[in-house]
């Protein structure tokens, strides 16, 4: 039978394993999934197979930005006493040193489920990226779960304030950079739940669809700039927007990540 790259990856989600072990468990297991967990559990991984289905809600997330790049690690666990300890702390460290050095998903995958087995919990590696530009710079949350990278057109860019919007980012979860990026599909399917909206308020019984489209269209630019992240208002001084603090054409892109 084929082993797909569909059912590695279900196995691989499953257990928490990395690929090639996920890969030869399904050779070995003639594609039978259920039989290759019973598989990777012989081979001594089953107390981390056991803990894969465990919820992950905890976790921490590290940034380090060096050489017009941030390195960014994402991993989350089951509880925030295990996410604050000296060990996960440590692992977290190997992870992003093995970032560094370019090291392979399926290396730090094996490492982890390594880790599974002695720290005792489930863990998943939500992200592990590498963002490159003219500019960057990243703020981390003091809770280690939230954090945002955001990357300048020039390098020259005041590195001060990147770091700011970076902390923006995090607080207001911005969809898009600029409302040129939105796309129609995204202003028609909120026009249609506006819509539904006004047509089941008691106030709006007795208007047209043509009038409440014309109220919805001219709510659109506010709907827009609520998700834009240079339109928005700053979260440091809500008076200005991101685009007047920052400048209006100097950021290229922006990343968030959550645990």
């Amino acid at each position: 039978m084929e082993i797909t790259a569909s059912m590695v990856k279900e196995l691989r989600e499953r257990t928490g394993i990395g690929m090639m072990e996920c890969k030869k468990a399904l050779v070995a297991a003639g594609g039978d999934i259920e039989v290759a967990i019973e598989e990777l559990r012989k081979k001594g991984l089953a107390s981390a197979a056991k803990k894969a289905d465990r919820e992950t809600s905890e976790g921490w997330i590290k940034v380090e930005c060096e050489g017009g790049k941030c390195y960014v690690i994402s991993l989350s666990c089951e509880t925030d006493f295990l996410a604050k300890s000296e060990g996960f702390q440590k692992l977290m460290n190997t992870l992003m040193e093995m970032l560094k050095a370019g090291k392979s998903m399926d290396e730090m995958e094996n490492l982890k489920q390594e880790s599974v087995l002695e720290l005792g919990e489930n863990m998943v590696i939500k992200e592990a990226k590498v963002i490159g530009g003219a500019g960057v710079e990243s703020y981390v949350h003091s809770n280690g779960k939230l954090a945002a990278v955001v990357v300048a057109k020039e390098a020259s860019t005041d590195a001060g304030k990147m770091r700011q919007v970076a902390m923006h980012v995090t607080a207001t979860n911005p969809d898009y950079l600029r409302t040129s990026d939105i796309s129609e599909d995204v202003v028609e399917k909120e026009k249609s739940i506006q819509l539904e909206v006004m047509k089941n308020d008691p106030k709006m019984a007795n208007k047209t669809d043509d009038v409440l489209l014309k109220i919805i269209e001219g709510k659109m630019g506010k709907f827009k700039s609520e998700i834009s992240l240079l339109e928005q208002a700053f979260v440091v001084d809500p008076n200005v927007k991101v685009k007047d603090f920052i400048g209006e054409n100097s950021l290229e892109s922006f990343y968030r990540f959550s645990i």
